[in-house]
């Protein structure tokens, strides 16, 4: 494994869910739950969870603005400790202020609030969910969807800290992390915005920073792209996000966005069918971009495909992955690799276009540790994470406990999450320690819901 230091984020990545090796379909609510194991329905949690969900209140009129007292100090992290000591990881990642240099005010990731913030889509409720990573507590809760019916799952953060959503049943949109950033546009006076699990009625929270509707049956990923860092202003220009959505008409639509307003800036349409991609309802499933900002974009089961996009002129490349287990959705590495996970992970080289295959007894989402010898993160559904070699795919690490998972995410101290039904939870990757906060409400996220894996993301080299 290639060691791979990095002072400023320069790729951007989005895990989606990985998948079981059976028949899956979607409840009735949109929810992606594989058939067999834990099946989510908006509003409960799978039995192996914690069922809390009135502990997130959903009252528009009981929504308290920015300068209002946070949630932080009266909700309360569930202290499931599994572990075998309190030691936490450490910093997980090569990423920090370089020493003795003008530029390290510019740096962003550990350090930033931005980026202490975990972003969980509550399919059931047509809202996303803003969690402190480091106080296990939910500090915002937003509309996603003018009719707060969009059933939104995955979600991706900027090099910016920002956070774009997609609604399975069509729509993407971006929410500010720092409300210094909110622009006040409701007509009243200051900042509104929520700071709790109590939301705002849909146009009068503030850090909600656009919407975009889109009429598309399945419209599952998105991925920031990098942008370009600004070292006048210490700011990322020129930031767009990517999606894709299918009404099955023979063609998948693949978009690029404008990150400041949302407006669609580039499309291609890839036929489905024969050598190209799976004609199925969902279209690509899981998303991601590289280090040099091309998107990679993966389709769900044993006979979807893996598509890249090259960034520069628009042109495509479709890959077979490798027949037998039901792929559920992907990430990339630090090394620039390409994951697909199930009860295997498959890993995908692009310079030499292979695959290598390992069992590591898996289920749904996965993520991978930027450190040197760092372990990609699989969830095993009920039974915890796993962690496995990127190098020999062998099973290094396994926690078998803390609460049941499907979306898998580092945050910037090198902790793992997982976020299913009503519950987030954060584990120690060392002691296996972890904590849970119960208050989501039918929450399914695939994605890089930190912003570590896109802050990382790296290319192959050969």
């Amino acid at each position: 494994m290639k060691t791979v230091t990095r002072y400023l984020a320069l790729g951007a990545l989005i895990s989606v869910g990985c998948g079981d090796n059976g028949n899956r379909t979607d409840d009735e609510v949109g929810n992606d739950a594989p058939d067999s194991g834990l099946t989510l329905e908006a509003g409960t949690e799978a039995e192996a969870g914690t069922t809390n969900a009135d502990s997130a209140t959903t009252a528009a009129d009981s929504t308290t603005a920015a300068d209002s007292t946070t949630a932080a100090d009266s909700t309360t992290a569930s202290d499931s400790t599994t572990g075998d000591g309190d030691s936490g990881p450490g910093t997980k990642f090569d990423l920090g202020p370089v020493p003795d240099t003008g530029f390290m005010n510019c740096q962003g990731g550990n350090g930033d609030a931005e980026f202490s913030f975990l972003w969980a889509a509550n399919s059931g409720q047509g809202t996303i969910s803003k969690l402190d990573t480091k106080t296990v507590t939910e500090v915002g809760r937003y509309i996603v969807r003018p009719d707060s019916a969009g059933s939104p799952s995955r979600t991706s953060v900027s090099l910016s800290g920002n956070v774009a959503v997609a609604n399975r049943s069509g729509g993407v949109t971006k929410i500010y992390a720092n409300p210094d950033n909110c622009q006040d546009t409701n007509g009243m006076p200051g900042i509104q915005t929520s700071n709790s699990a109590a939301f705002l009625p849909w146009g009068q929270d503030e850090c909600v920073a656009w919407y975009t509707p889109f009429g598309y049956a399945s419209q599952r990923p998105v991925a920031w792209g990098p942008g370009t860092f600004n070292q006048g202003t210490c700011q990322y220009d020129d930031e767009e996000v990517w999606t894709s959505g299918t009404n099955q008409a023979g063609h998948i639509d693949v978009m690029v966005l404008d990150g400041d307003d949302g407006t669609v800036t580039e499309m291609i349409q890839i036929p489905t069918g024969g050598n190209s991609l799976q004609n199925d309802f969902y279209g690509i499933y899981g998303a991601a971009v590289d280090g040099d900002g091309n998107f990679w974009g993966s389709q769900l089961g044993s006979s979807g495909r893996l598509v890249k996009i090259q960034r520069s002129d628009m042109s495509y490349t479709v890959y077979d992955p490798p027949d037998g287990p039901h792929w559920y959705g992907m990430t990339v590495d630090v090394d620039g690799m390409v994951w697909l996970c199930s009860q295997t992970a498959g890993r995908f080289d692009p310079m030499t276009q292979s695959w290598t295959q390992g069992a590591a007894g898996g289920y749904t989402g996965c993520m991978a540790d930027a450190n040197e010898n760092g372990l990609l993160w699989m969830s095993a559904g009920g039974q915890g994470i796993v962690g496995v070699n990127r190098d020999t795919l062998a099973v290094e690490k396994t926690c078998p406990a803390g609460g049941p998972s499907y979306g898998i995410s580092i945050d910037f101290e090198g902790y793992v999450w997982g976020v299913t039904g009503n519950t987030a939870t954060k584990w120690d990757p060392v002691t296996c320690q972890s904590w849970q906060y119960a208050g989501l409400t039918g929450a399914y996220t695939y994605s890089d819901m930190t912003g570590y894996a896109l802050s990382n993301a790296g290319t192959p080299s050969g």
